[in-house]
């Protein structure tokens, strides 16, 4: 993600009117407001993951920007915009709706109606924006939906939240190939979301719900490694399907439930043996902690994986160099 403006690099008299630029270059045509003579202080910063534009601006100034009906009739795209509140509280205004998002939350709004989103303290928001056609939901439920939050607290805004903030804060980490795919889940993960906001989830492509339900069991399986009795049978009832539909799901991702869940554990393993901060954790220790406890099994199995007995990794990772 490339820096656009950072307004310590700019001349006080001339930061008003390059904000007010980059915004426009980058957002699109907005009337963009600051009360009384406030100094401007702030940064933009924009790239892209696949086909979705990806921006962050943090700023500590109060101020406004407007989408207005003349704006509108100057430059129309069929946008959509999803703005996620990293910090601060932004107010979200559009469709006679109004709302004053918390940390962790976000909203959509339509780039073709008039919109306003304002600050009146410092705030840190990631902007995704993408063509209608890609959020796969009727126009006239979205347009019920617009500046109405969701919140981190359960279903798909859980895992759609914190994903959106890791893709603004890493967006310059990923491959283009990696980016791709990941804008994929990305929108799969909005869509649901949103779908659950509006309860229509049943709209939803099946290709869609079995990635996004994927996703939401990778996430389980993750906060219950420790767990000894964590097992395809225990997974699929938390998550309400059989047993069979459950393997399905991981056939597509050309493994077993089994098989994925002594994967995590040993790379929980792996990663807290290569760890200086974990250096007089015993092995048998760090195994146990991940539902591992018989130490020969894992030794065989961690050894069978990563080409190394756990005790010799330690030691090769851990070892200073020259």
């Amino acid at each position: 993600m490339g820096i656009l403006i950072r307004t310590r690099d700019i001349p006080a008299a001339r930061r008003y009117d390059e904000w007010r630029s980059i915004v426009c270059d980058t957002l699109g045509p907005l009337d963009f407001r600051i009360e009384g003579d406030t100094p401007l202080r702030g940064e933009i910063s924009a790239g892209q993951l696949g086909p979705l534009g990806v921006g962050r601006v943090q700023t500590s100034t109060p101020h406004s920007v407007h989408r207005t009906s003349g704006l509108i009739r100057r430059d129309n795209p069929d946008l959509y915009r999803v703005v996620l509140a990293i910090s601060g509280r932004p107010a979200l205004m559009q469709d006679g709706r109004s709302t004053q998002l918390k940390r962790g939350e976000f909203a959509i709004y339509d780039f073709g109606r008039p919109y306003e989103l304002a600050y009146d303290s410092a705030v840190h928001l990631a902007i995704f924006g993408f063509p209608r056609m890609m959020l796969a939901l009727p126009f006239d439920s979205i347009a019920k939906l617009t500046a109405v939050p969701i919140t981190p607290d359960g279903g798909a805004g859980a895992l759609a939240a914190p994903l959106l903030r890791r893709v603004a804060l890493d967006l310059e980490s990923y491959q283009p190939a990696n980016a791709a795919r990941l804008s994929t889940v990305v929108m799969d993960l909005v869509t649901m979301a949103i779908a659950e906001r509006v309860e229509l989830t049943e709209t939803l492509s099946e290709e869609s719900r079995s990635r996004t339900l994927l996703l939401r069991i990778h996430t389980f399986i993750e906060q219950h490694l420790g767990e000894s009795d964590l097992a395809p049978g225990t997974v699929a009832a938390a998550h309400h399907v059989s047993l069979r539909y459950l393997h399905r799901l991981f056939e597509t991702q050309d493994t077993t439930v089994a098989a994925w869940i002594r994967h995590r554990r040993l790379e929980r393993c792996r990663k807290d043996l290569a760890d200086p901060a974990f250096h007089d954790v015993p092995v048998g220790v760090i195994a146990s902690k991940y539902a591992l406890p018989d130490s020969a099994h894992f030794s065989r199995l961690f050894r069978r994986t990563y080409g190394l007995p756990p005790v010799e990794y330690r030691r090769t990772c851990l070892m200073p160099p020259g």
